[in-house]
């Protein structure tokens, strides 16, 4: 995926952003739990090496967090902070306050 009209380069790859794309604004997702929606629990990091290198105009990387709340290591941590609070997510130091009221983990069945 090196430009944003190219398709990403694996099937894993599109489920992550077509997963990352359904999460509603106001809420997160960590980057595990992205990977378990995709089908691939163990693949985090994957996800994370996805989000880093995603550019494409309507994919929320922001809402994309680590693990227990804290904002990750992926991308631009101000911008994703700023993009969060615009959301209406309060982070305190480098975590979302109330992490599991925000927490996304994909659609209700």
């Amino acid at each position: 995926m090196n430009s944003d009209t190219r398709e990403p380069a694996t099937p894993f790859a599109r489920r992550v952003l077509t997963i990352v794309r359904r999460i509603p604004p106001g809420r997160v997702a960590t980057y595990g739990d992205v990977a378990a929606l995709a089908g691939q629990p163990l693949a985090s990091r994957a996800v994370g090496n996805v989000m880093r290198r995603c550019t494409r105009p309507g994919v929320p990387c922001h809402r994309v967090v680590g693990a227990g709340g804290r904002l990750g290591g992926y991308g631009d941590r101000a911008v994703k902070r700023g993009l969060l609070v615009a959301e209406g997510i309060r982070v305190i130091g480098d975590r979302l306050h109330r992490f599991a009221a925000v927490r996304w983990q994909g659609p209700m069945l």
